[in-house]
């Protein structure tokens, strides 16, 4: 961290700029707990309560029937095209959890949680970046579905819900960035913190909501091209392929060039041409599954 803090604050420091905004997120982090601005608290009391792996279906649905708002939510999700294979229409809330799983139901208390980050009062002036990042979030996320359900003996709805929370330490620099005109309105300083605090800050964020250890451990390696492991590929790889092939998406020419040297890629035996080919015959899947999460 201190490396990162030296090379983001290169230069006169400014007031409201990357020097104090840095010095500040150290605090931040070396202070434990970090808690996202407007972040609705029922979100994060499912994640907790799906944390306890002996926690009883009653429960989740007593908790998330706390909140109508979500409960909606939910039910909406599971009565999606992605989720809700049998057509057949559901109206309860218990049959809904049920239906979706436990995996899926912390997916679609996140995707709440984002719908109402962006009309929250505090966060006014922010809501093109805040759709950017939800936007990409869900596209990964839906990209890591397929890539663990096709290449990877890795659970595809626990690749969804980590897709989903890898921008988690993106959307918390952005959310405290905002009382720091002078970095605000620098991109290229901005930017570059982020790259370099994104990961630690989201790492952060999870171990406080009690997200189980792989998924904290993937969206904070979710990066490392280079990650080498013994063993089959795993969730890491999946998500860091997940947000290549986003990226190939977004930018078609930069596959080839990202390809090198990823060992993620080379556990997963593909190549660019069975990647671009996932693509293309998961394009009506991918799209389905981010539109259950409100994308």
């Amino acid at each position: 961290m201190k490396t990162a803090a030296r090379s983001a604050t290169t230069g006169t420091p400014g007031k409201g700029g990357a020097f104090e905004f840095v010095q500040e997120l150290a605090k931040e982090l070396s202070g434990g707990r970090i808690e996202l601005p407007s972040f609705p608290d029922v979100a994060i009391r499912v994640q907790r309560a799906l944390a306890d792996n002996d926690v009883r279906p009653e429960t989740i649905v007593r908790l998330i029937g706390s909140e109508p708002a979500l409960a909606a939510w939910v039910v909406k999700m599971s009565n999606s095209a992605a989720m809700n294979a049998t057509g057949r229409r559901i109206d309860d809330l218990r049959t809904a959890v049920t239906r979706l799983g436990f995996n899926v139901v912390r997916s679609a208390a996140v995707s709440f949680a984002m719908a109402q980050l962006s009309r929250a009062n505090e966060l006014r002036g922010l809501e093109k970046p805040l759709r950017q990042l939800w936007k990409r979030s869900t596209l990964v996320a839906a990209t890591s579905h397929v890539i663990a359900k096709k290449f990877a003996q890795v659970n595809p709805d626990t690749a969804l819900l980590a897709g989903l929370l890898h921008g988690i330490g993106r959307l918390y620099i952005l959310t405290r960035a905002r009382h720091f005109p002078v970095l605000f309105a620098d991109s290229v300083a901005y930017g570059r913190i982020v790259e370099e605090w994104h990961t630690n800050v989201a790492k952060a964020i999870l171990e406080n909501w009690e997200m189980a250890d792989e998924i904290v451990g993937a969206v904070h390696e979710h990066d490392q091209v280079h990650r080498e492991h013994e063993g089959p590929a795993d969730l890491t790889d999946v998500l860091l392929v997940g947000d290549l092939l986003a990226s190939f998406q977004e930018w078609p020419d930069t596959l080839e060039l990202n390809l090198q040297g990823v060992q993620a890629v080379t556990r997963l035996e593909l190549d660019r041409e069975r990647l671009e080919r996932v693509i293309e015959e998961s394009a009506g899947e991918i799209a389905a599954m981010r539109q259950a999460l409100g994308h």
